[in-house]
């Protein structure tokens, strides 16, 4: 292969949530120009050639919409660069000979299917219990017709870039979702349409994230740091804010 380089991989083989997993050592060729995730199919072709079992890793769009390719790479979430996802690192940002330390998420509320791959359903609950919109809006109308303050729009559109993928709760020694579920509320408390339940619905997704067994937010920040859309760390200090605000209203 033309300007490749060699990778040394150490990467986490489980076969599922009950069995105990271990790091397995492979070598691959690689080019610069792939993403991470290209290089593990071309491990992956590699062991299956060797009739061995390949690794199972999440996957979808591989352009950093989604939030699948959930990998913990040399200890970051996603891996060493700022700002995206392991399907938009490319193994220019490692060298000929390095060796890369691959995990899955590692968080009780996110229990191991194999190997790579890691069970979000507690993200899903979490959205599920904040329920739905009541209000009755009639037919559609034109997005551009309902006026709503440029701090607000930008505020919720920021917070709406999150793309669930876990990095956060990875990243956090705790294991806690506070991120996660700080965007979700704030993008839907800051819009019009989502008064309705505002109160309700904090409370109800608190309770859930309380439920799936994440941890407390002590304020490190890592969650911020390690988060590929850069959410801010203020949708936790507005999370807090409009859950004791229901609280105090009585929800």
């Amino acid at each position: 292969m033309g300007n490749s380089m060699k990778i040394n991989l150490k990467v986490w083989r489980q076969k599922n949530q009950n069995t105990t997993g271990l790091f397995e050592t492979y070598s691959v060729e690689a080019s610069p120009d792939m993403s991470f995730l290209e290089m593990f199919d071309v491990l992956n072709e590699q062991l299956i050639e060797d009739g061995k079992e390949p690794v199972a890793f999440d996957h979808d769009c591989r352009e950093g919409i989604c939030g699948m390719c959930s990998m913990v790479i040399n200890g970051r979430p996603h891996g060493p660069k700022q700002g995206v996802t392991t399907c938009q690192l490319h193994m220019r940002s490692f060298k000929d000979g390095d060796t890369v330390v691959v995990e899955p998420w590692r968080s009780n509320a996110f229990p191991v299917i194999k190997d790579l791959s890691v069970n979000r359903g507690a993200f899903d609950r979490i959205i599920a219990s904040g329920g739905f919109v009541s209000v009755n809006t009639g037919s559609a109308v034109d997005a551009n017709s309902i006026l709503i303050p440029k701090d607000i729009a930008d505020t919720a559109f920021e917070a709406a870039t999150c793309i669930g993928c876990g990095a956060c709760v990875s990243a956090c020694k705790n294991a806690s979702a506070m991120l996660f579920v700080g965007a979700k509320v704030t993008q839907l408390s800051e819009l019009p349409q989502g008064q309705a339940e505002r109160e309700s619905r904090v409370v109800a997704m608190v309770n859930q994230m309380d439920a799936e067994g994440f941890g407390a937010c002590s304020n490190t920040g890592a969650c911020a740091a390690e988060c590929p859309k850069e959410i801010p760390l203020s949708v936790i200090a507005n999370l807090n804010r409009e859950y004791y605000k229901a609280k105090l209203n009585g929800k």
